[in-house]
C-alpha cells in the first residue's frame, strides 16, 4: 500500500523543519491540522505535507512565521511567486517532491519544461536532479517514502536523460576512442551512468551503453573489434570496499592487457585517494567528469 499518511518524523525528514518546531507552529499558529490515532499520535496527509513544504520555503526565505500563518493557501502561493528569484532550486525541489507523492507525471514534465527555459539540461541535472535523488535515497532508506515513490521519480529522470541523449545523437566524424559504459554486478546507479552517456554524446563521441551486470570478461569482446576503447563505469555500492582495488587489478589483467583501453570510474567509490594512472581515471562527482571531457576534447 502506497504511503499517503505521514508521522511528524516523516515531515521533519521531508521539510528539514524539526519536529519540535512543527509542534510549536501547530500549537501557536494552527498551521497544520493532523488527524490523531487512538493513542493520540499525529498523522498528516498529503495536503499537510505540501503546505509545510511551502511554509518551510517561505520561512527559510526570511518571512516571519506569524506572517505566513495569517495567509490562506492561495495567498501563500502568491507570496511564493513573488519571492522566487528566477527559478529557485529549493522551491523546484519541493514541486518535484509534490509530483512524486501524487505520481503526477504531467507536473514533473511541466516543471522540467519551465526550468529548461532558463537553464541548460546540465544545470538542471546538477542543481536539481542530483540533490533530489540524494534526498530520495535517504528518505527511502529511513522509511519516510514508499519504494514506489522513489521508483517513480527515478524512472522519470532516467527517461528524461535518455530523451535528451537521443536529441544530441549525431554521426560522429571526430577521431577518438569509442566510449563503452557499463555497471558491474549488483551496482544499481544507472542514472549516473546514463547521464555520463548524455555528456559524452553531447561532446560528439560515439558511445555504447551496455547497462547493468556486465562481467569483466564481456568487455574484452569490445576490444576484439575496436582499436581504442574507454570504458566508463559508475561505482556507488559495488565493488565492496575491500574488493575495489582487486576489481581494478582484475580489470588491468583481464581487460587492459587485451588491447588499447582505459577505465574511467565515477561515483563515491572513486575515492580521492585513488591515483590516476595512464589507463585509470577517477571522478568523484559528475562536474569533475564533464570538466575532464572538455579538456579531453582539446588534447
Amino acid at each position: 500500500m502506497v504511503k499517503t499518511q505521514f508521522g511528524i518524523k516523516d515531515l521533519e525528514n521531508l521539510s528539514n523543519v524539526k519536529a519540535h518546531t512543527i509542534r510549536i507552529w501547530e500549537k501557536r499558529y494552527n498551521l497544520l491540522e493532523p488527524d490523531r490515532t487512538d493513542t493520540n499520535i499525529r498523522k498528516y496527509d498529503l495536503d499537510n505535507l505540501k503546505k509545510l513544504l511551502n511554509i518551510a520555503y517561505l520561512y527559510n526565505a526570511g518571512h516571519k512565521i506569524s506572517k505566513i500563518a495569517s495567509l490562506d493557501n492561495v495567498q501563500i502561493q502568491e507570496l511564493i511567486k513573488k519571492n522566487i528569484n528566477g527559478l529557485d532550486s529549493e522551491y523546484m525541489l519541493n514541486i518535484f517532491k509534490s509530483a512524486m507523492f501524487e505520481f503526477d507525471g504531467q507536473l514533473f514534465d511541466a516543471t522540467l519544461k519551465k526550468l529548461l527555459e532558463t537553464k541548460s539540461f546540465r544545470e538542471v541535472f546538477v542543481e536539481i536532479f542530483v540533490p533530489l535523488l540524494n534526498e530520495m535515497g535517504i528518505l527511502w532508506h529511513s522509511g519516510t517514502i514508499d519504494p514506489s515513490h522513489e521508483h517513480f521519480i527515478s524512472e522519470k529522470i532516467k527517461h528524461t536523460i535518455i530523451s535528451f541523449s537521443d536529441k544530441e545523437k549525431k554521426i560522429s566524424t571526430k577521431p577518438g576512442p569509442l566510449f563503452t559504459l557499463y555497471l558491474p554486478y549488483q551496482e544499481i546507479h544507472e542514472i549516473g551512468l546514463l547521464y555520463a552517456n548524455y555528456e559524452l554524446i553531447s561532446a560528439g563521441y560515439n558511445t555504447i551503453f551496455l547497462g547493468a551486470n556486465i562481467p569483466l570478461e564481456s568487455l574484452t569482446h569490445i576490444l576484439n573489434s575496436k582499436q581504442r576503447v574507454i570504458f566508463v563505469t559508475y561505482f556507488t555500492i559495488q565493488p565492496e570496499n575491500d574488493n575495489f582495488k582487486k576489481y581494478l587489478s582484475d580489470f588491468q589483467t583481464e581487460v587492459g592487457s587485451k588491447g588499447s583501453c582505459e577505465l574511467w570510474v565515477l561515483g563515491n567509490k572513486a575515492e580521492k585517494s585513488s591515483k590516476n594512472t595512464k589507463n585509470l581515471k577517477f571522478f568523484r562527482d559528475i562536474t569533475l567528469f564533464t570538466d575532464h571531457i572538455e579538456k579531453f576534447q582539446q588534447s
